[in-house]
């Protein structure tokens, strides 16, 4: 049994290491004990990733009845039934020691399976439906791991730096997620700049935007740091052994977005990636930085073009 879950917690490492190199960077701050619970978590939300995106080859109804299969093993593995499974355990285990909400895992399966069926979404409020299972959901369920000095206090910011994390993902790779069908982008924002489907798809082909795809894009990075904002008054609420982890994994994603628009906000010239060197040497300072100290909101300049800054929806703060 202990070998079983050993076994387990090493493949959501392996996972983690492979597939999410900034937040494993950023784990790697904590000590050792959270660590393995982190990496069971984001094995967790991964491996559910892979079975929507990574097997498209196969019919959409294939592939839903591969997620159904595997969240009904994680659902039995809940009610204390056997799970012949090379993860599960792991996830299992960290679910009972810090005793999560069993609610944040059904949230994140119905996101998941959504994606096999909703291509696009119309507004900015849909979208954070999909996204309160995607990605709020994630940070509820990863808070208990951190810890904090107040619980109730830090629910509502973790939950924003999940939008935040999962909106600088979608701003990142609109290309990689048309080659899947899907749009992340909200239709009323295609509106509001002319933008169409087609256009994104001709510019990914191309590998350049357009002036209106540049200024569509600029106006979500936007949106994004309004959730870096929200979030950050979180970061301090956390326990000192976390905080590190947690303003690396908040620089970095913020740091994003830096290259987003330091190439003039064209997703389709190159992948956005924050550059080794510097994701060392936030590393390093984030371990040099005195607990409680205040995080640093990103915000990289915007065009003089792009509208108001976008209020957050009452639905993304409630």
């Amino acid at each position: 049994m202990e070998a079983e879950l050993a076994a387990a917690y090493d493949r959501c490492r392996e996972l983690h290491r492979r597939h999410g190199r900034t937040y494993y960077l950023a784990t790697r701050l904590l000590p050792a004990w959270k660590r393995r619970h982190v990496h069971a978590l984001y094995g967790f939300t991964r491996y559910a990733d892979e079975i929507v995106d990574r097997t498209d080859a196969l019919p959409p109804a294939e592939r839903a009845a591969r997620l159904d299969d595997w969240a009904g093993r994680f659902l039995a593995g809940l009610h204390g039934e056997p799970v012949d499974d090379p993860l599960l355990p792991a996830v299992l285990h960290t679910i009972a020691v810090f005793d999560l909400d069993r609610d944040d895992f059904a949230s994140f399966l119905k996101s998941m399976a959504m994606d096999l069926s909703v291509t696009s979404y119309p507004s900015y409020a849909h979208l954070l439906d999909y996204m309160e299972g995607s990605a709020a959901a994630i940070g509820t369920m990863m808070l208990p791991v951190l810890e904090s000095s107040d619980p109730a206090a830090a629910r509502e910011p973790a939950r924003q730096l999940g939008f935040a994390f999962q909106l600088t993902n979608f701003i990142r790779d609109v290309g990689e997620d048309l080659a899947r069908g899907r749009t992340y982008l909200p239709d009323e924002d295609l509106d509001r700049f002319g933008v169409s489907r087609d256009d994104l798809a001709e510019a990914s082909r191309r590998g350049r935007a357009t002036p209106a795809i540049r200024a569509l894009i600029a106006y979500e990075v936007r949106r994004a740091q309004a959730h870096y904002a929200a979030a950050a008054p979180g970061i301090t609420l956390l326990a000192p052994a976390s905080q590190a982890c947690m303003r690396t994994a908040y620089a970095l994603y913020g740091g994003i977005l830096d290259e987003v628009a330091a190439q003039d906000y064209d997703v389709f010239a190159r992948r956005a990636v924050v550059p080794r060197r510097r994701r060392l040497a936030v590393a390093a300072r984030a371990l040099l930085t005195p607990t409680g100290t205040p995080v640093v909101v990103p915000g990289p300049p915007l065009p003089r073009a792009v509208p108001a800054e976008p209020t957050l929806p009452r639905t993304a703060a409630s």
